[in-house]
């Protein structure tokens, strides 16, 4: 089956933005077919995860420094996140079969002319990592981008390149019998890290609203925090981690519940208390998560054997892209929500 593309004719069905503003600028529409070039595979396009950075590239990057601001060529397609089937390789291109199941967090933080929202992707191999045959293509679409945050926050960064965060390098700190506070633990990213830190050995502390209590029990958090009825910096003492999903300005607030020599680690930018944390002896580090294709492959072998799992919010079709947006706009997020693409 074609799947709405008209080879003849080089297009496809995407998702794509022509002035940056709310959900309603998320138009459905045809699109030119990407291009395989070296180095790449060409993906048909199963499921997508939808991430902060889809609606950050939709409203115009309006929350970070002007500086910072990438030039977006109009129109884009937004998003990063894919699970799919090989459609085509380049030559140059090793470790991939037309026909393979993949996933995906393709190129970022680097932005290229092919990206998630549409039926067809084309990206670099080195981005790509062999689906886990036991979770299905929502599933693995929901995994990358949130996975790996937590994965580079938390066990290992993966790469040597500069932080564009702060001057020196993230470093993971020791898991195995700390405690862990996960803040925003129903979420995405946070969901992976009570998980991934139960997996290191560490004791997890869970904070999310109380409706969340019983699925973070499932998931392997030790205790839980409901924070529409107690603020965590309140209870929580004596922690070696915090790693607050979160972030920005009020993440100074869990300096007072980390141990001397504990650490903070806020997923988005805002931190403004660097005086209060030296006084403290207390390392507060972020790093910005990056492709990698072989990090997504032992991530898929954690999901294969049930060893982690990935939640799912709900799941809306590609061309209902807004409603999807709108759902994230309200908040209260269980895992990762999910746009399928008619087949």
């Amino acid at each position: 089956m074609e799947n709405n593309v008209t080879k003849s004719t080089g297009t496809m069905k995407a998702v794509r933005i022509h002035e940056f503003g709310g959900p309603a600028v998320l138009r459905y529409e045809d699109a030119p077919l990407p291009v395989l070039k070296a180095g790449e595979l060409l993906v048909r396009v199963y499921a997508v995860g939808i991430n902060p950075p889809d609606w950050y590239l939709r409203e115009g990057y309006k929350s970070l420094p002007p500086e910072w601001r990438p030039s977006m060529p109009m129109p884009v397609i937004p998003g990063t996140d894919i699970s799919g089937v090989v459609e085509a390789i380049a030559p140059d291109v090793k470790g991939f079969s037309v026909g393979d199941e993949v996933f995906s967090m393709v190129r970022f933080p680097s932005f290229g002319d092919s990206a998630a929202y549409a039926e067809y992707v084309a990206a670099p191999a080195q981005d790509f990592a062999h689906k886990p045959a036991g979770i299905d293509h929502v599933q693995a679409a929901a995994a990358p981008m949130a996975a790996l945050t937590a994965w580079q926050f938390l066990i290992e960064l993966g790469h040597d390149v500069q932080n564009p965060l702060q001057p020196e390098t993230h470093r993971p700190v020791p898991l195995e019998g700390k405690t862990v506070l996960v803040n925003g633990a129903a979420g995405g990213v946070g969901h992976f890290a009570v998980q991934l830190a139960k997996w290191k050995g560490a004791h997890v502390i869970a904070v999310a609203s109380g409706k969340h209590e019983t699925f973070l029990r499932a998931l392997g958090a030790d205790e839980f925090i409901d924070y529409t009825q107690q603020a965590p910096e309140d209870v929580a003492k004596d922690i070696d981690l915090v790693i607050d999903t979160l972030g920005g300005p009020t993440t100074g607030r869990f300096l007072h519940t980390l141990k001397r020599g504990g650490a903070l680690f806020p997923v988005f930018l805002g931190f403004s208390d660097g005086e209060e944390a030296v006084k403290k002896g207390i390392t507060v580090s972020m790093t910005q998560v990056r492709s990698n294709g072989p990090q997504l492959e032992t991530i898929g072998r954690l999901l294969d054997d049930k060893t982690i799992r990935v939640a799912i919010d709900s799941t809306f079709s590609l061309a209902d892209a807004q409603k999807a947006h709108e759902r994230a706009a309200h908040g209260h997020i269980q895992g990762k929500i999910v746009l399928t693409v008619d087949k």
